[in-house]
């Protein structure tokens, strides 16, 4: 799909959605990349600076950028230039909804610089690929095909490495490599990732970052969340199955679901029969099965019982 628009050696696609907010990945496809490559890239330090980027590209008209990295030194940087990367061509996949992933496509070292014909083209992609990425996450059904392990904590150290886990993780671990066929250096760097945005965060006790993860990774949603420990650099990150109001922000966002539709499903969560829907959110019972309507149109589901099945088991 992309080759023909805009040539490139790589690419590497981040996926998000307007829940998360610009940040860590749910979701990533890599293509084209060595692993060394990967690594530094996924580098904390890194990371940290590649956010405010795509800050300050979500507030642009057009979201698309031009990493020339043959100009940016740093320790990264010289590995890069070892593996002959030159530049990155960088699109923001953002839409009315908000940001739903980034898109980096690579050139290498010695090959034609991206100029400003690429950035249109590519960003004329933006509105499919958006659509692309929707329909890959809401393919399967509503529900979970196979039964979630128990929840697991893993400690990951200061440089980024998994330093202990509890027995439960690895089933969790194995699940997110086998499905999709992910290197082992993408899941631990990613955890990475996350524990470095932890450590950011200002607040003890305000959020700290949280991923819910799409059930097309591993059949069911998952709910991955990183807490600093201490002072020592280790964070301890949390896994476990995505239900109720761990999944109900991304839920909504990924199956098109209005914000009044979601004060339904929320109701429907607590037991709330129609009837009873209509005079909290001072409503006729017609309307209140209008949106029921839409709601079982937009995630495939076949009644009530089914849809707080698929958010709650």
């Amino acid at each position: 799909m992309l080759a023909p628009v805009v040539a490139h050696d790589g690419l590497r696609c981040g996926v998000m959605n307007p829940a998360s907010g610009v940040g860590i990945t749910s979701l990533a496809f890599w293509h084209g990349y060595a692993p060394d490559v990967g690594r530094a890239l996924l580098n904390p330090h890194r990371m940290a600076a590649a956010v405010r980027e795509l800050d300050r590209l979500a507030r642009q008209p057009v979201p698309v950028m031009v990493a020339d990295r043959r100009h940016r030194p740093g320790v990264s940087d010289r590995l890069l230039d070892e593996y002959g990367v030159g530049e990155e061509l960088c699109l923001l996949l953002r839409d009315t909804r908000g940001v739903w992933g980034v898109l980096y496509l690579l050139r290498e070292a010695g090959g034609r610089p991206f100029d400003s014909g690429d950035a249109r083209r590519i960003a004329e992609v933006g509105p499919s690929l958006i659509t692309a990425l929707r329909s890959y996450v809401t393919a399967g059904p509503v529900a979970p095909s196979v039964h979630a392990p128990p929840p697991s904590v893993l400690i990951v150290a200061a440089d980024g490495r998994i330093g202990a886990m509890t027995p439960q993780a690895r089933p969790w671990l194995e699940a997110m490599t086998a499905r999709q066929n992910v290197p082992d250096w993408l899941t631990e760097s990613s955890f990475g990732a996350l524990a470095a945005a932890a450590r950011e965060a200002r607040d003890p006790c305000g959020p700290y970052p949280r991923v819910c993860v799409p059930s097309v990774g591993t059949g069911w949603w998952t709910a991955i969340e990183a807490q600093p420990l201490g002072d020592d650099g280790d964070v301890a990150v949390m896994i476990q199955r995505a239900t109720g109001t761990l999944l109900l922000p991304s839920f909504c966002d990924w199956y098109g679901i209005t914000a009044r539709e979601r004060q339904i499903v929320h109701h429907l969560q607590d037991g709330s029969a129609p009837k009873q829907i209509a005079r909290l959110l001072d409503l006729s019972v017609h309307t209140v099965n209008e949106h029921l309507r839409a709601i079982f149109r937009k995630t495939g589901t076949y009644g009530r019982n089914e849809l707080v099945a698929a958010i709650t088991a």
